[in-house]
């Protein structure tokens, strides 16, 4: 080609290369307004194993977890007779507490020697139900003032009463399955826990202990607690053995003498009886029936204390008693010390005209 002919070609080419070079570069594609302003949401974590099996399988994941809660363990409370017993143990003097056995179990007695060369004799104190060896009423009183008088004294603890046993409480039926569960088609129950349930509903419930059963076995710890007292009076060689029992102590010293009948107590003493709670029966015949020196004290404040009073004195005119005196007095709430004073000089007017009876 001619170079005529070239020069106003490479004019032109070199004219639009300079005009791409300045042209500007071309706006980007605006990008989404959204996404340019709004965070990026985190990505969704997958659900753990077990929720992803139970989504799967249409279980309620929560009842499916909870553990059966275990029956709390209950602790039972020590014996009122017993703490009773540790307090007077940490109170008093060594030298008038004796622990004597009946059975398999010891128990607390308190012991005071006459204040005499020569003692009259000895006063076996038998407490009512949930009254200690040294109760403040009656008992604690008549064990110390008794020793001036010329009597030794000797007061016993008595076992708690036994109530019934109840019947045991039945099971918390199974809580209900979720609606969710329900709904998705929960996993039927193994047939072995559907044949253990109906066993446990067809099996018979335990029934209540007998109350005879248990007013039974409460006469024989009583019974055997005043025969260890007994026994320890007697290797005293006492020349009188006297028991005396305050409230249900009454009914169970009478109770006692009743059944074993021995021949070294002779007299019987009885402050404020009535039967223990629960017990039924005809207690005044009981009391009339001892053909023994039988002194019933009473408090003749209240109407009901009059009553059985005076059903326990026609029992005795009905038995024709030979020796059964009954002594009313009047309560002294506010001045307790000289109502024991009072309880003390009646006690020991009686004891001493006994002996003067005696043969």
């Amino acid at each position: 080609m001619p170079s005529k002919h070239l020069a106003p070609l490479a004019l032109l080419l070199l004219s639009l290369h300079a005009s791409a070079e300045e042209a500007p570069a071309a706006p980007a594609a605006p990008s989404d307004s959204s996404s340019a302003t709004t965070p990026a949401a985190p990505a969704e974590t997958a659900p753990p194993a077990d929720d992803a099996a139970g989504g799967a399988s249409g279980t309620d994941t929560t009842s499916s977890e909870a553990a059966p809660s275990e029956a709390p363990i209950r602790v039972e409370p020590a014996p009122v007779s017993v703490e009773q017993a540790q307090g007077l143990q940490n109170q008093l003097s060594a030298d008038e507490q004796q622990q004597l056995k009946a059975g398999d179990e010891s128990f607390l007695a308190l012991w005071l020697p006459a204040n005499a060369g020569t003692a009259t004799g000895i006063v076996v104190i038998v407490p009512g139900d949930g009254e200690s060896a040294d109760w403040p009423q009656v008992v604690s009183p008549l064990r110390k003032k008794l020793p001036n008088a010329g009597w030794s004294t000797l007061s016993l603890t008595l076992p708690d009463p036994q109530a019934p046993s109840l019947p045991p409480r039945p099971e918390a039926a199974a809580a209900p399955a979720s609606t969710a569960a329900e709904d998705a088609g929960a996993v039927p129950a193994d047939s072995g826990t559907e044949a253990a349930s109906a066993e446990a509903e067809d099996a018979p419930a335990s029934p209540a202990a007998d109350p005879a059963t248990a007013q039974t076995s409460q006469q024989q710890s009583v019974f055997a607690r005043i025969d260890a007292a007994v026994a320890a009076a007697r290797q005293e060689k006492p020349e009188r053995l006297v028991l005396l029992g305050h409230g249900s102590g009454a009914y169970w010293a009478a109770q006692y003498l009743s059944e074993k009948k021995p021949d070294d107590i002779q007299n019987l003493l009885l402050v404020s009886p009535q039967q223990p709670k629960g017990f039924t029966g005809n207690g005044e015949e009981l009391l009339a029936s001892l053909k023994l020196a039988t002194g019933d004290f009473y408090y003749k404040d209240q109407a009901p204390d009059r009553q059985a009073a005076l059903k326990r004195m026609q029992a005795g005119k009905r038995q024709q008693h030979p020796a059964y005196i009954q002594v009313a007095m009047k309560a002294l709430p506010g001045n307790a010390e000289i109502e024991a004073e009072q309880l003390f000089r009646r006690i020991r007017g009686w004891l001493d005209l006994q002996i003067k009876a005696a043969p």
